[in-house]
């Protein structure tokens, strides 16, 4: 049968299906071009993160030395400082961007950010009460962070479920449990000595100072066990967008994904904190970056994760070579969030805008 035949013998389509199809093309191109473009920018700061230094390092030698080569001076200076230190800012970064999607995506609203809605602040008072009243230092301050954050997000849970889920009930609870442990850390620092204020400090602005392999270790196993489940549950997370009455007769039992999904977002969050400190408004941009970066319909796990990243790598390498003086990532994302903080909150007042 020739290719005139069977195209002849293929049913037309109307003009209106024909449109939708055409539509679902140009988004399925635009999400993967999006992809393609974060993946890129990705790889690139990262490869800018391993060469620029006090000392630079070609991508010959770089490469050598991530194959387990031996360079003189680069086998210490981008084995042991920068690759740490980039592999920290990716997974961190992708961490706390799909966290923050997830649970901007389920609570339906751009303001529901785990550093917006308390949970950041539950480790952070954890790591300063470790810092300035127990002494605690290296993996100690991390493992309180990790359990701050989960009993913080337990307890902001279990006091909005109330009578009720509601994500906005959430969401003001969040808000004011975060300044309740903002009080709790200044006031603890108040009562520090000069020493354990300095201490503590860095570990609040976040930093990637510190990096290690030892701190990259546990960061990589929480992704590797815990992102498997939001991107093989994903569509029941976007099911969650259209209402719990809605999702519940697309045939998803909301209470069990809604659970599984702020463990899994809760412990990522967690892990990365631990790991970094809270790194400002990271978990807040990402979902909206990507949201307006791949368009309408798509799946913004993977493009959070990578926007994540990118603010990431792209404030840390600011901090330390566009100024004069070297800052944590943190101070440069801060700076870059807040007034992204005042834009959506003007427009969410003006337009009532969802993510």
């Amino acid at each position: 049968m020739s290719a005139t035949l069977r195209q002849a013998q293929r049913p037309r389509l109307s003009p209106s299906a024909a449109v939708i199809i055409a539509g679902r093309r140009r988004r399925r191109r635009r999400h993967a071009t999006a992809g393609i473009v974060l993946g890129v920018m990705v790889l690139a700061l990262a490869c800018t993160a391993l060469m620029v230094g006090n000392t630079f390092y070609g991508p010959a030698e770089v490469m050598q030395v991530i194959l387990g080569g031996q360079v003189p001076g680069a086998s210490f200076t981008v084995g042991e400082l920068r690759l740490p230190r980039t592999v920290l800012a990716v997974l961190a970064g992708g961490a706390f961007g799909i966290a923050g999607v997830t649970f901007q995506t389920m609570l339906r609203n751009p303001l529901a950010s785990p550093d917006i809605i308390g949970i950041s602040e539950g480790a952070s008072a954890a790591a300063v009460i470790g810092i300035v009243v127990l002494a605690a230092d290296g993996p100690i301050i991390g493992i309180l962070a990790l359990g701050g954050a989960l009993v913080t997000a337990l307890a902001i849970y279990l006091l909005a479920n109330r009578g009720g889920f509601a994500g906005t009930r959430l969401i003001l609870i969040g808000i004011g449990v975060a300044a309740m442990l903002q009080s709790v850390v200044s006031y603890v620092l108040s009562r520090a000595a000069q020493w354990d204020i300095q201490t503590a400090m860095q570990w609040l602005t976040g930093s990637l100072n510190n990096a290690s392999w030892d701190r990259v270790g546990p960061v990589a196993i929480a992704m590797v066990v815990v992102l498997p489940v939001p991107l093989v549950q994903s569509r029941a997370l976007s099911m969650l967008r259209l209402g719990d009455d809605s999702a519940a007769a697309l045939g998803v039992r909301v209470g069990g994904v809604r659970m599984l999904f702020i463990v899994g977002a809760v412990a990522l969050l967690a892990f990365a904190t631990a790991a970094t400190g809270p790194i400002a408004f990271v978990a807040f941009m990402a979902g909206p970056i990507a949201a307006r970066v791949t368009g309408p319909g798509a799946n913004l796990l993977v493009p959070s994760a990578l926007v994540g990243a990118v603010l990431v790598l792209a404030g840390d390498l600011i901090g330390q070579f566009a100024f004069g003086a070297r800052y944590p990532v943190g101070v440069i994302t801060g700076v870059l969030g807040a007034p992204y903080l005042i834009y959506l909150l003007i427009r969410i007042n003006r337009q009532g805008a969802s993510l």
